[in-house]
């Protein structure tokens, strides 16, 4: 969950153009648009809900093992912020 009022305004954004999306991709079943524009349609919906899942798994690893802590419950050996970036490096690569 986004949990800073930031956050909550990416992801809200986010949401907003997904819905735009759908909306434009019924009306364009609607119209009987060829397959290519709505299979490129349906890929951008996907590239922007992917994009939202990715901002909200940063945001829960973040919270979790970063932001969310005391500083002194950390661990001091870890970079969390560094461990957080390598993962969601790999969780963006993976959800192109």
């Amino acid at each position: 969950m986004p949990y800073t009022p930031q956050e909550k305004r990416q992801a809200i954004a986010r949401l907003r153009r997904i819905r735009g999306q759908a909306e434009a991709l019924e009306r364009a079943i609607e119209a009987g648009t060829e397959c290519g524009p709505l299979l490129q349609q349906i890929v951008a919906m996907r590239g922007a809900t992917n994009g939202l899942i990715a901002e909200v798994m940063e945001s829960h690893l973040r919270v979790t093992f970063g932001r969310g802590q005391a500083p002194a419950k950390r661990r001091a050996a870890v970079d969390v912020d560094g461990e957080i970036d390598r993962v969601m490096k790999i969780f963006r690569t993976y959800m192109k």
